[in-house]
């Protein structure tokens, strides 16, 4: 059964790993790269900012890169105890894997850090700014950085699946603790201002 959900996942793969010549190459390696996102990242802040000011926007900030650390490093604890060949490594595979640059990564790419990063993103902030259209676009940004992944064939379908887990968990156990932190800093204020009054 897991070799039939193995050849499956690397048929899938292939099916989704081309050669799309040299502006998709181009178009993904930006893609794939971090750099290229920062824009969104200065949006998502402001859009937290304009909805929440500039307190729990800060809070938030802190959550969000604590979400990255977090999920950046639960991938590398799979890779380092848990390592799967990257399709650039896997001999079966030999021959077939695009690659931009010639690029092949690391030996092990067990689970996507870059999926879990984005989809650990897309979710905290989905869930604090509670619109549709942000939503929509965080989980298509999301899935596209996931897709580059294969695109430049260092990661099968389902290291992303489970990079996507992991970066939802974290997420969700970071704004349990982000929603924990606010109400006890107005639990705070309203007992300092109580106090004030007497």
């Amino acid at each position: 059964m897991l070799d039939n959900i193995r050849e499956l996942d690397r048929q899938l793969f292939l099916a989704l790993n081309f050669d799309g010549g040299p502006f998709w190459d181009s178009v993904f390696g930006l893609v794939t790269g971090r750099v290229f996102w920062i824009p969104l990242y200065i949006l998502i802040i402001w859009l937290l900012y304009r909805k929440f000011g500039l307190r729990n926007t800060i809070i938030a900030a802190l959550c969000i890169g604590a979400i990255v650390g977090l999920a950046d490093q639960i991938c590398n604890l799979f890779k380092d105890f848990m390592p799967s060949p990257r399709p650039t490594y896997t001999p079966e595979l030999s021959g077939q894997v695009h690659t931009i640059n010639d690029y092949w990564g690391g030996r092990s790419g067990t689970v996507s850090a870059h999926a879990a990063t984005s989809f650990g993103i897309a979710v905290f902030t989905a869930l604090k700014l509670r619109s549709r259209v942000y939503s929509i676009l965080i989980f298509i940004w999301a899935l596209l950085v996931s897709y580059s992944r294969i695109y430049v064939g260092l990661h099968f379908p389902d290291d992303l699946f489970f990079g996507a887990v992991v970066g939802a968990l974290v997420a969700l156990g970071m704004l349990a603790f982000y929603n924990w932190l606010i109400r006890k800093l107005a639990q705070r204020k309203e007992h300092k201002l109580r106090n004030e009054q007497l």
